[in-house]
């Protein structure tokens, strides 16, 4: 899942760093799966003011709300493209606040100095490539080789995950390898015919990353993860296990004198967040010893027999405004005062629609939460999921997944949606240079945000049926004509399946999690992989949701507690027990932590599980 841009907060699977070659040797076979061929291969380096993992930002100016500047505004090289990613990915995900507690409680900041390599790569039978990329550190020893992969959260850029892999990995000397697992902030201007190259630089040709087919019939916005035709999310665990080939050769190239760098040679980690780690666990079903040990954070993943995440999005994009009335205590922004007209609203043309019973508006938004609580929604994470209430979230993300699982391309949803740059006033319109430049360092993967909108083209109607647009992404659920047999059959490919036999696991996911809630995820993935025999550790965190980020605003740290140190500690866990096996692997642990409110973090508030043997 996803959390566009526009909201300023929106919002890995470690391979198993080296202990040494030979334990590594000892514990692994080389899966023999053909190495696929990476191309528009890029070497850079990464020193002084411009290091791995804040481009040379720091704390500080990763905490500004101005972005590093760009000295041509229609035009950054590359980079000031990939320093302002940077500062992006860490805004979009971590909680930098003073007192937070990052990096002087939980993670790391320190710089490190090093090599990235990236490419372009394709699954088989793709229509569109994706990008890879590894990043080295100068400390990096080949004798105790380590590699970490990671997947993006949401559809977030390459550089999405390098506040949880990039922090834990780049502080132990190990390399990290990402990959935007065939979604990303490559978006392509369908009216300038204008995209980004490998470096992240706008270009209206050469190799770009992303060029929607029949992109000279269509206008507006395309993005990959909506319009690539390609349904990335049923081939998640397939980018990561690529993302680990392309590490590894890129290691040949680093260090050809310690050349090959092998599954059975390179202790390998898989670790990410939300899409991510939904990635992780796609990654861990697939044959073959590939990782060490997973370690996954609020994975969106659906499994087969269980409602899809998808019905329960376009359910709360209908329900969800009405029901919040019937919540008290919401948490703020957005400002429930505000809200409150638009919510009453909605309950009535709900009422008017048949979709809830009651006479009144108290009664109406019961009604509304009580079919969410029917579906497996709690509570709390009812009340989580008042950010992506307030902000139209739930639309955007359906929207733009509707469009993935059926395969469309550009101008072809099934909804009458559609993408479109702002105009000065808000409305659809044509990209400046200056906004179109910073799309790959800026988007989120998921419009709108950065100067893109959402276009219902329901909206000629909405006169007469104010919740068309809805009500048809929500029957591509379960209605039968051509478009929801398409897109259900695209949910389909993506369910996750059993993990394979004696690879450690471990599940992290906050039980208030309103956007990928734990009820409909994790608690259903943990047993499957049980019943298969799988060696796996699920924590549970109280007073945990979705978002990091969004502990910046007071409200939400009174309430709730920061994920990644629960990532950091399971990902220190399994290190040591690779690293000697007599310290014990995590095990199940619900964790009742205290929220912070505006008092400086400690770590003893966030009752981390301890393990035997340390």
């Amino acid at each position: 899942m996803n959390i566009p841009r526009s909201v300023t907060l929106l919002c890995a699977a470690l391979p198993l760093l080296s202990g040494c070659v030979s334990v590594a040797s000892a514990a692994k076979r080389s899966p023999s799966a053909a190495a696929p061929v990476f191309e528009q291969w890029r070497e850079t380096r990464h020193r002084g003011n411009d290091d791995l993992l804040t481009a040379g930002l720091g704390l500080d100016a990763l905490r500004s709300t101005t972005a590093p500047a760009f000295a041509n505004p229609a035009q950054p090289n590359a980079e000031e493209a990939r320093r302002r990613a940077i500062w992006s990915s860490w805004r979009g995900i971590a909680d930098l606040t003073p007192g937070g507690g990052f990096g002087e409680v939980y993670g790391n900041l320190h710089a490190a100095p090093g090599r990235e390599f990236s490419a372009y790569a394709r699954i088989p039978g793709a229509r569109q490539p994706h990008r890879v990329l590894l990043q080295v550190p100068d400390n990096f020893d080949p004798q105790r080789r380590c590699l970490v992969a990671t997947a993006s959260s949401g559809s977030r850029g390459i550089y999405g995950a390098i506040s949880v892999a990039g922090s834990w990995s780049l502080a132990r000397g190990c390399a990290v390898v990402y990959t935007d697992k065939g979604a990303g902030s490559d978006y392509y201007d369908l009216d300038a015919k204008a995209g980004f190259q490998a470096d992240g630089t706008p270009a209206s040709q050469g190799a770009l990353a992303f060029v929607p087919t029949d992109a000279e019939a269509s206008h507006g916005v395309a993005f990959k993860h909506a319009h690539s035709g390609d349904n990335p999310e049923a081939d998640w665990g397939r980018h990561l296990v690529q993302a680990v080939q392309f590490g590894l050769q890129a290691l040949d190239r680093a260090y050809p004198q310690s050349a090959p760098f092998t599954p059975a040679n390179t202790r390998t980690l898989g670790a990410g967040v939300s899409n991510g780690g939904g990635a992780v666990l796609r990654a861990a079903e697939i044959e073959g010893d590939w990782f060490d040990a997973m370690v996954a954070g609020e994975p969106n993943v659906s499994v087969a027999g269980a409602p899809p995440l998808y019905d329960f999005v376009t359910q709360s994009a209908l329900l969800m405004p009405c029901a919040l009335l019937a919540i008290d205590d919401l948490p703020q922004p957005p400002m429930q005062a505000q809200a409150a007209p638009a919510w009453t609203q909605r309950c009535s043309i709900l009422k008017s629609a048949g979709l809830v019973q009651g006479e009144d508006t108290a009664a109406q938004a019961q009604s509304a939460r009580q079919q969410l609580a029917d579906a497996g929604l709690s509570e709390a994470a009812l009340r989580a999921g008042t950010f992506s209430t307030g902000f139209d979230l739930w639309r955007a993300i359906a929207a733009t997944y509707a469009s993935a699982y059926g395969r469309y391309g550009a101008g072809e949803h099934p909804c009458a949606y559609s993408y479109s740059a702002a105009a000065a006033d808000g409305k659809p319109g044509r990209a400046t240079a200056e906004v179109r430049a910073s799309w790959w360092s800026e988007a989120s993967g998921i419009p709108p945000g950065s100067g893109v909108v959402l276009v219902d083209g329901n909206a000629a109607q909405s006169a007469d049926d104010p919740l068309r647009g809805l009500n048809c992404l929500r029957a591509l659920a379960s209605g039968d004509d051509a478009g929801a047999k398409r897109v259900r059959a695209g949910i389909a490919d993506a369910a996750a399946k059993a993990p394979r036999r004696g690879l450690p696991i471990v599940v992290i996911h906050g039980i208030d999690d309103g956007l990928v809630p734990i009820s409909m995820t994790s608690d259903r993935y943990v047993p499957l992989a049980r019943a298969a025999g799988a060696q796996i550790a699920y924590w549970r965190v109280a007073n945990g949701q979705h978002f990091d980020s969004l502990l910046a605003f007071p409200d939400y740290r009174k309430r709730y507690v920061p994920l990644l140190p629960y990532m950091f500690a399971a990902l220190d866990q399994v290190w040591d027990h690779l690293e000697d096996p007599a310290r014990a692997l995590p095990q199940d642990a619900l964790i009742q932590p205290t929220p912070r409110a505006e008092a400086p973090l400690q770590r003893a508030q966030l009752s981390i599980p301890a393990v035997s043997g340390r």
